[in-house]
């Protein structure tokens, strides 16, 4: 009953907020839903000190909800599937969803469509809970859809405003791209091996690789697009068409270009998108999927570089942007390309566990930067703030504990760090332990990504915070600290993001992993990697420490120390300085590519085709004859009645000669 509770609790507020918000008003519609949410979050920290801390015999819980689907040998029941991983997302999903509840309360208070927005709100949620609840890929399919809508909803939540109904459509459609894909890959799974149930598939999957000489080796399994493919290659396609999903949901590399434009939405749902739910499903997803993957080392390797080039290429669009939320919003994609790195050399528990500290400090940030937005008068660009260290001291405090954790800041070698000081150092440390063909790539490209990472994010702090204020002097005037109800969740939020790392480390990745996952996770090349994780050189371990270090400095440097630096780099390196502010041109080729071709097909099938064709030719024309014909007859009712005497009698003359024509034959 409590894991049916946990999925439904915010699907009723969703009901009560959404149907009848504006009988019950928006108070009311706040109190429920965020009421329900926080019951919710209580009892999902409860189920993972039960299920994931617990010392059970590892067997899957299950709750089943109804018979779904039944038609020829597919069998779904809509059935919650309850493990550690499960237990972790709802942790992650829950508490952070809560914590937004909360603090839209104080950020959307002057909004007249409140009820609309925590109805969104608890909406997202629900659709979250059904996909990390799934017990089949047809149900995850389901909740997967359904957190697309809901992004797309709240992206769009002020569609009186082009940007944001343009932002929204732009999520929608570049992530429509990614789920052809897992369409595909999920027949692909049924294909292969006969079922959606993740039991089935998982228990086929230990057993469906022939060994080497074995008769079916090379037995040819499914056609794909008229290509013959084998086992080997049939399970490499397969998986990369899930991971086509995944790259849409968790904006990878070519399909990222939406993430960034959702900063057009209210800042919570930034706080609640990248750090929570719709850009994790991605990962969740391969991370549940490990049994299959694991069958492709080639898919696996497309995941580390996939993952590597994102993490490189939006921790450089991030050093130059001056909107605060879209600086934060490049940093999620660049720490996303963390974890899929972790999933595609096996540290399946790494990623997972830097989706779980990333959560708690990426919340912080975007919070943070949202009582800073509300402090301002709504202004985002950090080349109007500056000095707001002594006015929101408290939002000053909380930033900075959220930037010491996305950054690493630890002392090497112990057990004293933030967050992501244990968690994303480990994904280097395992990348470069990994016999991954990519180590060595993906190991260079997250080094230099942690570099640019501590220098954005200390860019953003100096920017904001420090100097001298480069705001209007009204809005100087009305600069003011956030209400409690905002600062609450910025309170537990920074929490997390001090002892998330230290306490939950050894379950994770540690000696405790075992016990931890219960095999919730593919496994049998974890104690391996570990092994190795625990003897690399020490300059990799000291790696991501010394470019935490760089990036700072350079940062103290550039906006501190001298101030005219970052202008004169800028002017001299105009080329590379335009390149990355435009995000690498991908928004303008894209619009090159497909958006102008898809409106210029569009125009031309509507001109030439729908117009010049269907219409003139069908409705139209016909149409136009029957108002000619109609037009012609009119003409003969003159109204004079002579004429119609006249028209009689050559009718009777007509008659009277055909009856003798016709008497005579």
């Amino acid at each position: 009953m409590i894991y049916k509770a946990i999925v439904f609790l915010p699907l009723i507020g969703f009901l009560i907020a959404g149907l009848f918000g504006r009988q019950i008003g928006a108070k009311a519609s706040e109190y429920v839903t965020t009421g329900l949410m926080i019951i919710t979050a209580i009892l999902s920290w409860i189920v993972f000190f039960n299920v994931a801390l617990g010392h059970s015999e590892g067997e899957v819980i299950k709750a089943v909800v109804m018979r779904w689907i039944q038609s020829g040998s597919i069998d779904v029941e809509w059935t919650l599937r309850i493990d550690t991983l499960s237990a972790i997302m709802f942790v992650v999903v829950n508490t952070v969803s809560t914590l937004v509840h909360l603090y839209s309360i104080g950020y959307m208070h002057h909004d007249e469509h409140r009820p609309r927005f925590f109805a969104y709100l608890s909406l997202f949620t629900f659709a979250m809970l059904m996909l990390i609840t799934a017990d089949n890929l047809l149900q995850m399919f389901f909740g997967w859809e359904g957190v697309g809508l809901a992004s797309y909803l709240l992206i769009g939540f002020w569609f009186k405003k082009p940007s944001a109904s343009a932002a929204a459509m732009k999520a929608f459609i570049v992530n429509r791209v990614g789920d052809f894909g897992f369409i595909l890959g999920i027949g692909g799974v049924f294909v292969l091996f006969g079922s959606i149930n993740f039991e089935t598939i998982f228990a086929a999957a230990a057993t469906y690789m022939p060994h080497e000489g074995a008769a079916d080796a090379n037995a040819i399994v499914a056609n794909f697009f008229g290509m013959e493919l084998t086992k080997s290659t049939a399970i490499t396609v397969t998986c990369l068409l899930l991971f086509m999903g995944a790259m849409g949901k968790s904006a990878q590399f070519l399909l990222h270009t939406w993430l960034p434009d959702a900063m057009e939405g209210p800042t919570p749902v930034s706080a609640l998108i990248h750090a929570a739910t719709m850009v994790t499903a991605g990962v969740f997803l391969v991370a549940r999927m490990s049994p299959i993957f694991e069958l492709s080392p080639d898919a696996l390797l497309v995941v580390t570089i996939i993952g590597a080039i994102t993490a490189f290429f939006a921790a450089t669009v991030g050093l130059v942007q001056n909107d605060i939320k879209r600086v934060i919003a490049y940093s999620t994609c660049s720490q996303l390309g963390y974890m899929f790195v972790a999933l595609g050399v096996g540290a399946y528990g790494a990623a997972v566990f830097h989706l779980f500290t990333h959560a708690f400090f990426k919340a912080l940030l975007f919070l943070c930067a949202g009582s800073v937005i509300h402090a301002v008068d709504g202004e985002q660009d950090m080349r109007h703030m500056g000095g707001l260290r002594p006015h929101i001291k408290v939002t000053f405090a909380m930033m900075l504990i959220g930037t010491l954790a996305i950054t690493g800041v630890g002392i090497p070698f112990t057990p004293v760090g933030f967050a992501g000081f244990f968690s994303k150092d480990f994904i280097i440390e395992a990348t470069y332990a990994s016999h991954s063909p990519a180590s060595g790539f993906a190991f260079t490209l997250l080094v230099i990504a942690a570099m640019f990472t501590s220098f954005y994010s200390w860019r953003l702090i100096f920017l904001t915070f420090f100097g001298k204020p480069r705001a209007s002097h009204e809005v100087m005037h009305h600069v003011h600290e956030s209400p409690q109800v905002m600062l609450v969740p910025l309170y537990i939020l920074a929490i997390g993001a001090v002892v998330a790392g230290v306490v939950f480390k050894e379950f994770f990745y540690g000696h405790e992993y075992d016990v931890f996952w219960k095999g919730a996770l593919f496994t049998s090349e974890h104690n391996e990697l570990l092994h190795e994780f625990h003897h690399v050189p020490a300059l990799v371990a000291l790696a991501p420490f010394l470019a935490m270090i760089i990036g700072f400095v350079t940062a103290w440097y550039f906006y501190i120390k001298s101030p005219e630096t970052p202008k004169r780099l800028a002017a001299s390196q105009q080329g590379l300085y335009q390149f990355l502010l435009n995000k690498w041109y991908f928004d303008e080729l894209y619009d090159f590519l497909f958006v102008r071709s898809a409106k210029a097909l569009g125009r031309f099938l509507w001109k030439k085709g729908d117009v010049a064709v269907i219409d003139a030719y069908g409705p139209n024309g016909i149409a136009a004859r029957v108002v000619d014909v109609t037009r012609n007859v009119v003409r003969l009712q003159s109204g004079y009645l002579y004429h119609y005497a006249f028209a009689m009698l050559i009718g009777i003359a007509a008659l009277v000669t055909w009856m003798m024509l016709g008497s005579s034959f």
